[in-house]
């Protein structure tokens, strides 16, 4: 397979900009920034969007996140290293980028329900849809890991 770049998706302004429209919402937010970039990692890790990965990566280590929690977040539910917050957020993540193979399962509703208010899990499920949706772009694109820059 090549992985020869395909769009480049910022050049059709429209678009992105409804793309960026839906990012600077879930980004004024009230979650922490630190709970949204382990977010973004995990459904990335899944969908294998390289672009997202790295940059997520070092943007979660840029608010302080740890290479070792990075480095387990595929591990997360044997690491050990999660809190149990961080755990509903991961599970209610992979159950809305899963839907095919779970249907988001009443359990995983009942863990994340029990961490977050409803307010905050639809804060956290607008985050998961919109990564899922830049994870999406990316992979169809290639677009490149390491083009990402700081804003």
């Amino acid at each position: 397979m090549s992985s020869a770049p395909r769009i480049n998706l910022p050049r059709h302004a429209a678009s992105y900009a409804a793309m960026y429209g839906l990012q600077k919402h879930v980004d004024a937010g009230q979650l922490p920034v630190q709970l949204h970039e382990l977010v973004k990692m995990r459904a990335s890790q899944i969908n294998g969007c390289a672009f997202c990965i790295d940059m997520h990566a070092r943007e979660a280590r840029e608010h302080g996140e740890s290479d070792r929690r990075l480095h387990l977040l595929s591990a997360w539910r044997e690491s050990g290293v999660f809190d149990a917050r961080e755990c509903a957020a991961l599970a209610w993540t992979e159950a809305l980028t899963r839907l095919e193979q779970s249907q988001v399962p009443d359990a995983v509703y009942d863990e994340v329900r029990a961490q977050f208010s409803e307010t905050e899990i639809v804060e956290l499920s607008m985050a998961i849809v919109t990564i899922n949706g830049w994870n999406r772009l990316n992979v169809a694109f290639r677009t490149p890991p390491g083009r990402y820059t700081p804003a």
